[in-house]
């Protein structure tokens, strides 16, 4: 069923007191007004907390993943690029904390309601929402000041230095543990939920857990044990499981491409509709002139054979063409990117091979819709799902040492048998790290565990590819580097006609300036001297030539604003970005 947000406290307020007869400037001032004449009843709290939700991605669940080393657009992203600039103007930069401001005054007000349950669930509510926010600002730029209260003007606290990250994160793990505590266990698809709740404090706990261990912080095991407990309690509550309609070959797909979302593995989606509210996720997906997003090819090349060997172990993979790397794969390849005979999501002939709208070649077609919304878009975004807390519980117990074989059944082997795969064997993992994977991480605990973790990470980067983790993932790494890696895309043995469905016919032809010797049957023809390969004449395409940057003493945090630390002189720079 859809719902629709409703209307935001302060618009709610302005309407009750548009009939007032003192002049504007004469009544008392709105925090005042809104605290007198607002929190009187529970429906009271619900619009006000409902106006919290736009906090909430929208979009950007499903492009963040194009400003990383998984996909290359167009133009790619400035913090791939390492192009990142010192921003000026105050609040710019994610510097930002107006939504915070509205938090904290509706945590000090809501105990105005008489209404016990009512003051619990909304409570709670918001200090998830504050520990969402805070987890943001942590994530971006590591220490920052904590405003538990509303700032006035002339409070002292306006001015006051970064708190520091450890401090920062047990408030926002006080709140999020309140979160769980107070919100009912209820499973609602556009509601936050202490299940919910428990999700969002078990992504946090890795991702601090992990970025402590990595980037030697210390006081990190504690965090990765909460991780590993909230993961636990979700998984063990029963309420959410895999959605498996479909079968192996089009589970995973269906999930992401249909319109609506129920609440089998969905724990929180944003509600779109054909006529109250559409994005434009289908349109960045096909259009050649915008998105044009290409997935990079060390993602292809992750993904296992069929049978769970390593396509990477596979003599000559590196110069595998298109047909060929495609058979008896991992499912979930042909369910992210068009497979040799790929069709548009509702229809029943396959797609003609068609490269133009993708830089690597590698089409993306996960939560790619019907055709019918490739220029307006109105399927549902999925924020949380709970596939994120099978791999939240595996990797935080490998991170501790800890892990077992009963841990990988009840978590990352689930998800190998939605599409069919064999299961992930422990002590078979840790006898044999997966080299190529150790290229890309060289960061990674090199103790005992080192190649179950490898093999978590391997499985975290296919199944939420395009949900917006993998920046966040590499900074907790700290495997910023990565991002200097070649960006690739296929393998071409040569100019000329290339067969990519074995049927017989050619689909795809490159020449180097003279395409006068194209069959009329190619539905792509590839000018290398426009789109370059590797070697010239041969080689991966290779659209992103200048190659990544990224800067071990500075990326890992975002810049502060000019303006604000000039305002707030007890603020520092982050290091390097002076």
């Amino acid at each position: 069923m859809k719902s629709t947000y409703l209307t935001s406290v302060f618009a709610l307020i302005a309407l009750l007191l548009s009939g007032c007869e003192k002049d504007f400037l004469d009544r008392p001032p709105k925090d005042v007004v809104d605290a007198d004449y607002f929190f009187n009843t529970a429906t009271d709290l619900e619009v006000a907390t409902n106006d919290f939700y736009s906090m909430l991605p929208t979009t950007s669940v499903y492009t963040d993943d194009a400003a990383s080393d998984n996909i290359v657009p167009l133009i790619a992203a400035e913090r791939v690029r390492g192009g990142r600039i010192v921003p000026t103007t105050r609040g710019s930069g994610g510097w930002s904390w107006g939504r915070l401001r509205d938090i904290n005054f509706f945590l000090q007000n809501y105990h105005r309601v008489p209404d016990e349950a009512a003051k619990r669930k909304y409570s709670g509510i918001a200090r998830f929402f504050r520990a969402f926010f805070y987890f943001e600002k942590v994530q971006r730029f590591g220490d920052v000041p904590w405003y538990g209260k509303v700032l006035e003007a002339g409070d002292p606290d306006l001015y006051k230095a970064r708190d520091s990250r450890k401090l920062v994160i047990d408030s926002v793990m006080a709140d999020i543990d309140y979160a769980i505590e107070h919100i009912p266990a209820e499973v609602k698809l556009n509601r936050i939920t202490k299940y919910t709740a428990l999700l969002l404090k078990a992504r946090i706990a890795l991702y601090e857990g992990t970025f402590r261990k990595y980037h030697g912080l210390g006081d990190y095991e504690e965090l990765l044990q909460q991780a590993a407990s909230a993961s636990e309690e979700l998984i063990n509550s029963g309420a959410y499981r895999l959605f498996t309609a479909g079968g192996p070959s089009e589970a995973y797909r269906e999930l992401f491409a249909r319109n609506n979302q129920d609440p089998t593995e969905t724990i929180l989606a944003r509600d779109f509709d054909s006529e109250l509210g559409q994005h434009n996720l289908g349109y960045l997906m096909t259009s050649p002139t915008q998105g044009a997003w290409g997935i990079t090819k060390d993602v292809i090349n992750s993904y296992l054979m069929k049978d769970g060997s390593r396509f990477t172990d596979k003599p000559g993979y590196e110069t595998m063409e298109f047909y060929e790397e495609m058979q008896n794969r991992d499912p979930r390849l042909t369910q992210t990117t068009a497979g040799p005979d790929f069709k548009v999501y509702g229809e029943d002939s396959p797609e003609p091979v068609n490269l133009n709208g993708t830089t690597t070649g590698y089409r993306v077609i996960k939560a790619l819709p019907s055709r019918d919304q490739w220029s307006a878009a109105y399927f549902d975004i999925i924020i949380f799902r709970y596939a994120e807390a099978l791999l939240i519980y595996a990797e935080a117990k490998a991170e501790m040492g800890t892990l077992s074989q009963q841990d990988l059944d009840i978590s990352i082997n689930k998800l190998r048998d939605r599409v069919g795969m064999p299961h992930l064997d422990l002590a078979q993992a840790n006898a044999n790290p997966d080299p190529y994977l150790a290229g890309m991480y060289p960061s990674v605990d090199q103790g005992a565990n080192k190649g179950v973790i490898l093999e978590i990470r391997r499985e975290r980067r296919l199944e939420l590819f395009n949900e917006g983790h993998r920046w966040d993932d590499l900074m907790r790494w700290k495997e910023g580097k990565k991002l200097e890696q070649p960006m690739l895309g296929i393998y071409f043995s040569r100019l000329g006609a290339h067969d990519f469905n074995n049927d017989g016919t050619p689909d795809v032809y490159l020449h180097d300036g003279n395409a006068s010797g194209a069959p009329k049957e190619v539905s792509t023809i590839i000018n290398v001297q426009q789109r370059p390969l590797t070697n010239g004449d041969s080689g991966n395409l290779n659209p992103f030539q200048l190659g990544g940057y990224f800067d071990e003493s500075r990326d890992y945090y975002y810049p502060i604003p000019i303006e604000d630390l000039k305002l707030n002189e007890n603020l520092e720079q982050n290091p390097n970005w002076e």
